[in-house]
């Protein structure tokens, strides 16, 4: 099968912001090329013994997606280009120049699995909601055997083939390592752009009694239940709406009031501000708000928008240049 190539010039500063508006109009695969030093870290992951030599970074990237030949992509390309356009009013993307070329028949849906493999998510010994120590957590793909002396972690598998998201993502295990903290058995849990689900999941098998998830895009609502049947979860765990919680008073009303002991939300700073004050509504009296997908200079800004909204900020954690945060309703 041939391919259609589409490469957007932008700078190494938009590329995750991208990726992910990628993800929610539904392209499943980004190919990132820029001069950024790979680490021992990265190569390990890569069976790379030797670090490539590259010229010096020059802030450059080409984010690469591919869509099938033969078919009118006009209407796609016109909402990447809008969402570019909308990306720049908090991020530099450069030129946002698109152009297009064709590929040969390749495989490139599975070619980088190689590169995506089991990672453990550490459990805090000290840390959890009720006193009971978590078990760690390990993430694996589908098509990967489960590895000796993991047997006694709690076990989540994803199929990136069908999903948005893997949980491998900075933003997503920061989110993890909170519900690990916070959440209880038998809790009721409303998971705000949901995605691949992964975080409703991840929610469910710490013990959460239901979750309810919500997503501007209606294809992670089929991925989110491919996910769940990934890892034998029922339907009925899960209710999931297509909507803006911003603005939506219906989905507001489904959604429910004060309904909820933990709302998460790994999802843009710029999102996450304006959606605080319908927050605390969804939550139970000390019901905790967990935040992330917050570069680190929007910190303060999304600070200011929870404590406007009425909740306490009790944590702020960071991995990389993100951010979470996490508040609790008095």
């Amino acid at each position: 099968m041939k391919w259609k190539k589409y490469t957007i010039e932008t700078t190494t500063a938009a590329e995750d912001f991208i990726s992910s508006m990628l993800s929610d109009l539904g392209i499943e695969g980004v190919e990132i090329e820029d001069k950024i030093p790979l680490t021992r870290e990265d190569t390990a992951k890569m069976f790379i013994d030797i670090l490539p030599e590259l010229p010096p970074d020059d802030g450059v990237s080409y984010m690469s997606f591919y869509l099938e030949d033969g078919e009118d992509h006009t209407e796609m390309i016109a909402r990447v280009r809008e969402a570019l356009k909308e990306l720049r009013s908090f991020v530099n993307v450069g030129s946002g120049e698109i152009t297009e070329s064709e590929t040969e028949d390749i495989d490139w849906i599975n070619n980088w699995k190689e590169f995506f493999h089991a990672f453990t998510i550490e459990a805090d010994p000290d840390a959890s909601a009720d006193g009971t120590p978590c078990r760690d957590l390990l993430i694996k793909p589908t098509w990967e055997a489960l590895a000796a002396g993991d047997e006694d972690k709690l076990l989540i598998e994803v199929d990136p083939g069908i999903s948005f998201g893997t949980g491998k993502h900075e933003t997503t295990q920061l989110c993890i390592r909170q519900l690990m903290r916070y959440l209880r058995p038998g809790d009721e849990v409303l998971d705000l752009g949901c995605g691949s689900g992964i975080l409703s999941i991840v929610s469910l098998k710490l013990g959460a009694a239901h979750v309810v998830g919500t997503d501007i895009d209606e294809d992670c609502l089929t991925s989110t239940y491919a996910n769940f049947e990934v890892n034998h979860l029922g339907r009925e765990q899960g209710d999931f709406y297509v909507g803006n919680l911003i603005n939506d008073t219906i989905l507001q009303e489904r959604v429910g009031t004060e309904r909820y002991d933990i709302v998460v939300a790994n999802i843009l700073a710029d999102v996450i501000i304006p959606m605080a004050p319908v927050i605390p509504a969804r939550l139970k009296k000390g019901g905790v708000f967990i935040a992330s997908g917050i570069i680190d200079f929007k910190e303060n800004d999304v600070v200011a928008a929870i404590e406007a909204a009425g909740l306490e900020v009790i944590a702020v954690s960071r991995q990389g240049e993100w951010v979470g945060i996490t508040a609790v309703k008095r």
